[in-house]
């Protein structure tokens, strides 16, 4: 197999496809067609999807199915009716947000400031029905009530600092 992962131009594509096509039928392994081709992924909308990630325009973003499924387990571990105390979601979330970070710490920084956000806010609204009132936690409010300096006190893992941590460290 080549050695370089970009090509140059298309005939050098198609004969590293070939080569990969031959090397996967050797080891009794087969492509999948309708998910193999070629294209320029630092052109917008010819990107791929590989390993959880989306790599389009020179960028990787994290893939909507993988966005998704992270959404998914923090709403099913944040439920507004969940009687825990706030000590208790954030260690039962940490791991999976530490682990989900550890997945996509390169994927662009904003993916990680989106699902941290995200987190704060199903927080928010847990505090809000705790507190008997009505709402999502989405206000200014709410956002001055318990500020992110709340949250990180509770020790909620943020996995955009976790990123910022790890840039100051090389």
């Amino acid at each position: 197999m080549t050695s370089s992962s970009l090509c140059r131009t298309g005939e050098e594509a198609k004969a590293a496809l070939a080569e990969v096509e031959a090397w996967v039928a050797e080891n009794g392994l087969a492509l999948n067609p309708a998910k193999t081709r070629i294209s320029d992924c630092r052109r917008p909308g010819e990107g791929f999807e590989f390993l959880g990630y989306r790599f389009e325009a020179g960028r990787r973003w994290v893939r909507n199915k993988s966005r998704k499924a992270i959404r998914d387990k923090v709403r099913a571990k944040t439920k507004r009716t969940r009687g825990d105390a706030m000590a208790r979601i954030v260690a039962d979330l940490n791991p999976m947000l530490r682990g989900w970070f550890e997945d996509f710490k390169h994927a662009a920084p904003s993916e990680l400031r989106t699902l941290g956000g995200f987190v704060r806010r199903r927080l928010r609204a847990i505090l809000r029905k705790q507190e008997k009132r009505p709402g999502f936690g989405r206000c200014l409010a709410d956002q001055q009530r318990w500020p992110n300096a709340f949250f990180a006190g509770l020790g909620l893992f943020a996995s955009a600092t976790a990123l910022a941590q790890a840039r100051r460290s090389r």
